[in-house]
């Protein structure tokens, strides 16, 4: 059985990303997205590891994963899974919630699969929707959906405050981590800079982020280069740029994240510039 997949944007709708697919082999190692993700599988099962255990996910239901929050994915059967998702941005969410529901505070989803098969068709009209450049039924069917998985499965998101001294001692290794991307020092090197031991930095920082400090940093090089490809730099230039040794290793940290190579997801983007 092929796998295939298409992660795109409509134009009509800003910063909302887009994917069809269908995996078999596919794995996706542990990273974070800074949408919502709003996964509707149509066949199979998706596996994903979130909030300490495996998450189950087949037909007609929805995986469900907040912003900044670390997961993974892979076949819960032999034969993969197929889904469509929707990636509305935080701030979308919110005004979506402030609209239409009694939601307080900074919205999001309280469990991370929901069996729902009609949201599951709604994000599939979504998919259509844009497919065929309906834009009023893209925007109506999105928000929509989005009104019914806050209402059944929507609660305020906890807020992230930095208030143990760990915390604060891994807030500051993320952004010595942002700053260097390209040239990071060694966990040793990092944590004598910050005060404290390698092992007590590492524990620290799993323990605030959800994983170690070079999974976290592989994380936010694809995100940055992401950013990169969005703005028409080549996979080469973006690889170098955030750190990695070539674009192979791009290619391989990317596909396994995303989803797809980097080369198809900056065509598709320039599809969009190219419609704008």
């Amino acid at each position: 059985m092929n796998e295939r997949a298409r992660h795109w944007q409509y134009d009509e709708l800003p910063g909302v990303d887009l994917l069809r697919a269908r995996y078999v082999r596919k794995t996706f190692v542990r990273h974070t997205h800074e949408n919502f993700v709003i996964a509707a599988i149509a066949d199979g099962v998706e596996v994903f590891h979130h909030g300490g255990g495996d998450q189950y996910a087949g037909a007609g239901a929805l995986a469900l994963v907040n912003p900044d929050t670390p997961h993974t994915g892979r076949a819960g059967v032999p034969e993969g899974w197929r889904y469509g998702a929707v990636y509305p941005p935080a701030d979308v969410v919110a005004d979506i919630a402030a609209e239409t529901t009694t939601l307080r505070g900074t919205p999001g989803f309280v469990s991370p699969v929901m069996d729902d098969p009609y949201a599951v068709g709604l994000v599939h009209q979504v998919l259509r929707a844009a497919d065929e450049g309906n834009a009023l039924a893209a925007d109506t069917l999105l928000r929509v959906a989005v009104t019914r998985l806050l209402r059944l499965n929507g609660g305020p998101m906890p807020r992230r405050e930095v208030r143990t001294a760990g915390a604060r001692i891994a807030a500051r290794a993320r952004g010595v981590l942002e700053d260097r991307m390209a040239r990071p020092p060694t966990l040793e090197r990092l944590a004598a800079d910050l005060g404290t031991s390698p092992f007590a930095l590492l524990r620290a920082f799993r323990d605030t982020y959800g994983m170690p400090p070079h999974a976290w940093l592989t994380d936010a090089r694809v995100r940055r280069a992401r950013q990169l490809l969005d703005t028409g730099t080549t996979p080469s230039e973006a690889a170098v740029t955030v750190g990695f040794t070539d674009q192979p290793h791009l290619n391989r940290h990317f596909s396994r994240m995303v989803g797809v190579p980097p080369g198809a997801y900056q065509r598709e983007r320039k599809n969009v510039q190219d419609l704008r």
